[in-house]
Order: structure tokens, then C-alpha cells, then sequence
């Protein structure tokens, strides 16, 4: 029996400095407790990472880390669109 596709509850996409229509996306599969991050390029996914949700405190936690070592005091603003 096929299981039925499960699509992510949330998506955000994020464009790649480099342009050349480089994308990451991470998408929620709360339903199995992931979080997904594909690298796309030309509307074509190149490969995926399976983050366990438990792990994702401690991925943001790494990002703030390497933010605030930057000597940014705030994260860059992003277009909410």
C-alpha cells in the first residue's frame, strides 16, 4: 500500500548570496518531527538534511553564536513576503 504524501506544514526559502538561482529551503514536517533543508539551484533540488526537531535549538543556538562572534549586534532584516 502507498503512503499518502505529506506536504510540510511551513516553508521559508532563502536566497544564496551568489545568485545564480541558489536556494535553501527548510521546510517543517512536524507530523515526523524533522525539519528539512534542501539546497536547490534552478528550481532543482541538489540535496537534502534531515534535522530531528530536538536538534533544532541547538542549530539556531550555533547560528546566533556565529552571529554574535561577527560583531553584529542584530540579524540582517529579511523581506517577510
Amino acid at each position: 500500500m502507498d503512503r499518502p504524501i505529506v506536504l510540510p506544514t511551513r516553508r521559508e526559502v532563502f536566497l544564496d548570496s551568489r545568485g545564480e538561482d541558489r536556494a535553501l529551503r527548510l521546510s517543517w514536517h512536524h507530523e515526523a518531527g524533522l525539519v528539512v533543508l534542501s539546497l536547490w539551484r534552478d528550481n532543482r533540488c541538489t540535496g537534502t538534511f534531515q534535522l530531528a526537531a530536538e536538534d533544532v535549538p541547538a542549530f539556531v543556538d550555533a547560528l546566533v553564536r556565529g552571529l554574535a562572534a561577527s560583531g553584529s549586534a542584530t540579524a540582517p532584516q529579511r523581506d517577510a513576503g
